[in-house]
């Protein structure tokens, strides 16, 4: 990976891809610490410093917007109404015909969605906007913090509004930076903003864990979370590059007088077909009842057994709930982002078949089950890594957030990997020679 990245600095469009996508890094962080109007910057810092280190129903969030949430800043949202609408917009694409159909029209229907995911962010952008000022207002962001009431001095409609049309903003500025690096740096700009967002909670988090520590002064914890971080590391990457390759054969074709076809190739389906879907959408869904319990009122039963089971990281009921939401999210998803039916007939309409598969509904079927069997270990595994966290909440006493654990290394490990291999494919472009010399 360093050699890729050495290589790509001795190329000269190549380092000026790079020194682009570096400058629109460095504008991102310095906006993550910027506050919006209408926000006490001193009162966010004191509640933030007394904060417990469990952040509870915004931990997510924050984390994808790189520590910005927490403290009300113009990109207190991050990069997560995007990709919250991506999401949407990829669930519709299967229900809706329509995007079916622009789906289906390449480039130019790609486009469209593309356009369509931007109005949805704009959208969610300004009701989780709202939403957020409105916690801010009433304290429940910092349960906590004695000052919590005073985040926001001047409660007035304007105020909110602007406080709103600012995080908006600030969304859409993230959403057109992300955009700056697919067209203009070495690519996948939203992709390469929530890692930063992710890897710059790392510090924070790693030294907190030595702080707490109460061996050799919390350097042995710290030490342990930072192997343990490299063997998870390590195993994350040969799962994720793990895959079921499925032999394709082409029968030979002749147009006119030329002979088209008798190629052989493969299907690969990797074992973590869904990515980090599951995660984010498990997370979410147990994020719904924690949530309606922190705004309902009085101590009503129900209430009480949700702030008792479904809000404590470390509670049997919700580890329980968790791993099974993952499981269940893992083979949905992966149910309605590949369909057998047509692969199998796409490789029909062009002459192609599995060895032994007769072509049609008997590959389908055979796609269909060999994707159920993979499927299994590739939803155990993420319920295993996504529950590391809880682990170390129990082991080390460390927030949810646990740096080398569930959603944070998926994506790390994930982007890095996709980053290099462009870096890669760009400097095999560029340095390719050809077979005659």
């Amino acid at each position: 990976m360093l050699t890729a990245f050495a290589r790509a600095f001795k190329t000269p469009d190549l380092r000026k891809k790079l020194l682009f996508t570096l400058g629109i890094i460095v504008i991102y962080r310095v906006g993550t610490h910027i506050p919006i109007p209408g926000v006490d910057y001193k009162n966010v810092q004191t509640c933030i410093d007394n904060a417990s280190q469990n952040q509870g129903l915004f931990g997510l969030v924050n984390m994808f917007s790189g520590g910005a949430l927490l403290q009300i800043t113009i990109f207190a949202l991050g990069i997560m109404p995007y990709i919250t609408a991506s999401i949407i917009l990829q669930l519709l694409t299967v229900v809706i015909p329509r995007l079916e159909a622009l789906k289906k029209e390449g480039q130019a229907g790609t486009a469209k969605i593309t356009q369509y995911t931007r109005y949805l962010t704009v959208a969610l952008a300004i009701l989780q906007g709202t939403g957020l000022v409105a916690t801010a207002r009433s304290g429940a962001l910092f349960t906590s913090c004695p000052v919590a009431n005073q985040i926001v001095p001047d409660q007035s409609i304007f105020v909110t509004i602007t406080m709103v049309v600012t995080m908006t903003a600030g969304t859409a500025m993230v959403m057109w930076l992300g955009e700056l690096i697919t067209d203009r740096g070495i690519g996948n700009g939203m992709s390469i903003l929530m890692f930063i967002s992710i890897a710059a909670t790392f510090p924070s988090a790693l030294w907190a864990i030595k702080q707490q520590g109460n061996l050799a002064d919390g350097w042995i914890e710290f030490g342990t979370v930072i192997a343990v971080g490299l063997v998870m590391v390590g195993l994350v990457v040969f799962v994720e590059q793990a895959q079921r390759r499925i032999p394709v054969q082409y029968a030979k074709r002749m147009i006119g007088r030329r002979s088209y076809g008798g190629t052989s190739t493969y299907i690969p389906l990797k074992v973590n077909q869904a990515g980090i879907i599951p995660v984010i959408f498990a997370s979410s869904l147990l994020y719904i009842p924690a949530l309606v319990a922190q705004f309902a009122g009085g101590t009503s039963g129900w209430k009480t057994w949700i702030e008792q089971n479904l809000t404590k990281g470390d509670h049997p009921i919700y580890i329980s709930t968790y791993f099974l939401l993952i499981v269940f999210f893992a083979f949905f998803y992966v149910a309605i982002s590949f369909n057998p039916e047509e692969v199998a007939d796409n490789m029909k309409k062009y002459g192609g078949f599995i060895p032994g598969i007769r072509a049609g509904r008997p590959t389908a079927e055979y796609l269909g089950y060999v994707l159920n069997r993979i499927t299994w270990p590739g939803s155990l595994y993420l319920g295993l890594i996504a529950l590391v966290p809880t682990m170390a909440l129990v082991g080390f006493g460390a927030n949810q957030n646990f740096p080398f654990g569930g959603t944070s290394i998926l994506i790390i490990v994930g982007v890095g990997l996709e980053t290099v291999k462009q870096i890669e494919s760009q400097l095999q472009q560029r340095n390719y020679e050809g077979f005659l010399r």
